[in-house]
């Protein structure tokens, strides 16, 4: 029952991993190899030490049965397969909240006066990230103009700040979204919170090691042209922002949190290079993860999918055996 909530960790590592250590990769200061172990690392620990702090959150917009649970995942996870492999940002929190909501619908059982906080909380992640990625420009680049270091030492510590900010954004990844991949499981009563963050943890862990090339290469150069030091800020302020939702118990959008992050830096330096073309394709798939995701769900529950591809499967070995 809960393997929909595996594929669905799978591939929201899968998608989120750029934005942990995509711009680091694309400015060559991170390996593409070394990104991906650090970050499955340091997403598992996030995800088992403070992943149910928002476990809560996901699963009390819907009184959901398990199996109602199992479709809410799955199809959240199709929709994050397709964005990954189309090489979008998408939003796993939102593709499993709008899951969770059209499965609501379907049973009369959905909370929508609890959804405002949520989506309050997705409406400031790219502002927080903007905001905190303009002033941490400054602040940092300041503090660095004043000190006299050589060239050797500040690209060294670019390369260690990048890896520092990586590892600490990806465990504020994990403790913020593996309530995306398993809340559902834990709301149904089907697994406590500790058990599921263990086991969306290691989903997700898998995700990261697996196929999460595509979408880093649209993080790291896609939106803004970034150097060592930009593409530091831009992890470190996405982090920040992960790491204040995660204690106020709302999953937000890392990919929303990365992509502020990056326009932040954009207006600091020079807003020409924000590519506009690229943003909209991100908007897009922001919008396409909850609707699509809550179509599916319903359409899962409705017309009870496992039961119907048992029947179909017994009509095709009935229809060979004659």
């Amino acid at each position: 029952m809960t393997l929909s909530g595996i594929f669905l960790g799978w591939s929201l590592g899968a998608n989120h991993t750029g934005n942990v250590f995509g711009t680091g990769v694309a400015t060559g200061t991170v390996k593409y190899r070394t990104a991906i172990i650090l970050t499955a690392i340091f997403v598992f620990l996030g995800s088992y030490l403070e992943g149910p702090k928002c476990m809560k959150t996901v699963g009390a917009l819907s009184t959901l049965t398990p199996i109602e649970a199992f479709y809410c995942a799955l199809a959240a996870g199709l929709m994050m397969s397709i964005l990954t492999f189309l090489a979008f940002p998408g939003s796993a929190s939102q593709a499993i909240i709008g899951a969770v909501l059209g499965a609501g619908v379907l049973s009369h059982t959905a909370d929508f006066t609890k959804l405002y906080k949520i989506v309050t909380c997705w409406a400031f992640t790219p502002v927080f990230a903007i905001f905190a990625s303009y002033s941490l420009y400054h602040i940092l680049g300041y503090a660095l103009e004043r000190t006299r270091i050589s060239m050797t030492r500040r690209n060294l510590i670019y390369s260690i700040g990048t890896l520092l900010t990586g590892c600490y954004g990806a465990y504020c990844l994990g403790s913020n979204n593996v309530a995306n991949v398993t809340g559902v499981y834990v709301g149904s009563g089907l697994l406590d919170a500790r058990t599921a963050a263990l086991i969306g943890g290691i989903s997700i862990a898998a995700g990261v090691l697996t196929y999460s090339r595509k979408v880093m290469m649209t993080i790291g150069k896609g939106i803004v042209p970034l150097d060592p030091f930009s593409a530091l800020v831009s992890v470190l302020a996405s982090a920040l922002c992960l790491h204040v939702f995660t204690q106020i118990g709302v999953p937000v959008s890392s990919s929303q949190a990365i992509v502020g992050s990056v326009v932040g830096i954009g207006l600091a330096g020079d807003v020409q290079t924000v590519s506009l073309k690229m943003l909209g394709r991100i908007a897009l798939g922001w919008v396409l993860a909850p609707t699509t995701a809550g179509i599916l769900a319903y359409l899962f529950i409705r017309f009870d999918l496992l039961a119907l591809l048992k029947s179909w499967h017994f009509f095709f070995l009935q229809f060979h055996g004659m």
